[in-house]
């Protein structure tokens, strides 16, 4: 049973002001030397999180778990996973951070389970298993072949024939993933309760991982030719989804005051309104793909322009509308690293542009997720061969792609060296000793490099390092209303090179310029726009006086000013 506690007095909507920071527990600090992150590792890093400013962790699964996808395959979601500690562990964390002023939101991963669940053991063991409709079941088709042609997004069909009972179960992700049947009033009470068992801890609330996929389409038909490539556009449309997510809210969110947020794959910025409308009571926000998959066609590296950026930020501005609200990520555990993706991770550019993308992240009218060692500005990790990576995704690309030979394997290589998410899975990097100074042992993932010109002990010793700069921002968002509820304006959608925005906020307004590149230029500001003074600066401009009408920018240049 769970500890009842009583529900924290957090200001309605408290989480529109926060920041938040993402720990993936796996690779953040291992407290015993078995080369494997754990829960005692964090809350020994509480005070480095407490120094940069954070107000909010999203811990990523803790859960109890095979790990045939890294924790997101739920075998108990009462238990801790052995390899993270126990349920004290955990408890005495969430105490550490609440005495720090820290709030925690967990993974909710109810689309799917582990195969290892014990609903799925229970579910597969015969046609009338009582929990038998916890899972979607389905004949083959005649032939024998599966009862569609859903793609799994890990490679393959979406459909496992299981021979104890002759039919068919779906997964979207890994065999080892099936998918709940939310059709199912006992779904909903399970998970309702579960819920209910964290948030009586003290868990301030979720991030919901793939939440819109919980409806599935009526009679479950062939995708059409066009809707294959892109199948989660189907998949996160269900007819349901908003019944389902409205009585979510209604009768666990909003009672706690919880704050949630939704991992929206397959959702258009014309629809997520409908998850984030706080009228409507579904989610707090959502998680858009449209600036970190701006460049992305599945597993392949296209190019991005910095219009397209900025008109992707713009409507995801848009998309919140009055009565909604957005979130602010260039980086998380799916993704590569912000600035070998958005910024120039050569040794010349990478501190700089590192602070001009954090500049970036932190004044959107948004909740800005920082991921684990963003406020490092670690890179990308120098993968050569299939062999260096862990992920079940290009594991299962690869035998489907490349042994097949449909796709050259250099060229697979290329394009996944630059879009893996294990770029963004290898260690956390604390100091320049062996291993970054994450583990005494083996690595789970090998440790970038790198780590010895960057981490963290280095960094805060530097007043001017990457982690400072994130310091300073996170300070100066935390004091300046307007750059949390300001309206948001981007003054020059197509300049190619700049990226100059105003906050508004009654009659405060604040500018962010920032030169995306390393050509230097002067750039008169448009609309007859003036300096009143420089607020922040990530290190590289150079003074400007009182009523300045032109600016002179050094590459990367990123800085805040107050406006006349």
């Amino acid at each position: 049973m769970s500890q009842t506690r009583a529900t924290p007095q957090r200001p309605t909507a408290w989480w529109k002001e926060v920041v938040v920071y993402q720990v993936y527990p796996r690779s953040f600090n291992d407290s015993n030397g078995d080369g494997i992150g754990d829960l005692n590792g964090i809350t020994a890093k509480l005070g480095y999180l407490q120094q940069l400013g954070i107000d909010v962790v999203w811990l990523s699964p803790h859960f109890d778990s095979p790990n045939a996808d890294n924790g997101y395959d739920i075998r108990n979601y009462r238990q801790v996973l052995a390899e993270f500690g126990t349920m004290a562990d955990f408890d005495r964390m969430l105490e550490d951070m609440r005495a720090r002023g820290i709030e925690l939101i967990i993974d909710l991963v109810v689309n799917h389970t582990s195969d290892e669940h014990v609903w799925f053991a229970d579910s597969r063991r015969s046609r009338d298993n009582p929990r038998r409709d916890y899972y979607i079941w389905r004949d083959g088709k005649p032939d024998g072949a599966p009862p569609n042609n859903y793609p799994s997004f890990f490679g393959g069909s979406a459909w496992q024939l299981d021979p104890t009972t002759g039919q068919y179960y779906l997964h979207y992700f890994d065999v080892k993933q099936p998918d709940l049947n939310w059709e199912n009033p006992q779904v909903h009470a399970e998970v309702f309760d579960l819920m209910r068992f964290w948030l009586d801890k003290g868990v301030a609330g979720f991030r919901m991982d793939v939440i819109p996929f919980i409806s599935k389409q009526p009679g479950l038909p062939d995708l059409a030719p066009d809707q294959l490539a892109h199948p989660e556009f189907v998949y996160s449309n269900g007819p349901q989804v908003h019944q389902y997510l409205q009585r979510m809210h209604h009768e666990i969110l909003d009672p706690y005051n919880a704050m949630s947020v939704g991992e929206a794959f397959g959702v258009t910025l014309e629809q997520a309104p409908l998850f984030t409308d706080a009228q409507r009571g579904e989610l707090s926000m959502v998680f858009q793909f449209d600036v970190v998959r701006l460049d992305r066609d599945n597993w392949r590296k296209t190019d991005w322009t910095l219009p397209a950026l900025k008109a992707a930020l713009a409507r995801i501005d848009q998309a919140a509308g009055l009565h909604g609200w957005a979130t602010s990520y260039l980086c998380n555990h799916d993704n590569p690293r912000a600035v070998s993706h958005f910024g120039d991770d050569s040794p010349a550019w990478r501190e700089r542009s590192a602070k001009a993308l954090a500049t970036l992240v932190l004044t959107q009218r948004a909740t800005p997720f920082l991921y684990q060692g963003d406020e490092l500005g670690m890179t990308n990790y120098p993968f050569q061969g299939v062999k260096d990576y862990d992920d079940v995704e290009v594991r299962g690309q690869w035998r489907q792609l490349v042994e097949t030979g449909r796709v050259p394997a250099a060229e697979y290589l290329e394009h996944v060296r630059q879009t893996s998410r294990d770029n963004a899975r290898t260690p956390m990097q604390w100091s320049a000793d062996p291993h970054g100074g994450f583990t005494t042992g083996q690595p789970w993932l090998a440790v970038n490099p790198n780590y010895v010109e960057i981490n963290a002990a280095a960094q805060l010793e530097d007043p001017d390092s990457v982690f400072h700069h994130h310091r300073r921002l996170i300070a100066l968002r935390h004091q300046t209303p307007a750059l949390v509820h300001g309206a948001y304006v981007d003054i020059d959608p197509k300049h190619e090179q700049i990226f100059a925005y105003t906050r508004t906020l009654a009659d405060e307004r604040y500018l962010v310029v920032l030169n995306f590149g390393t050509r230097p230029l002067e750039y008169a500001l448009p609309g007859g726009l003036s300096i009143e003074r420089a607020v922040l600066d990530n290190g590289s401009g150079d003074a400007v006086t009182a009523g300045a009408t032109l600016l002179t920018l050094a590459p990367w240049q990123a800085t805040i000013y107050k406006l006349d």
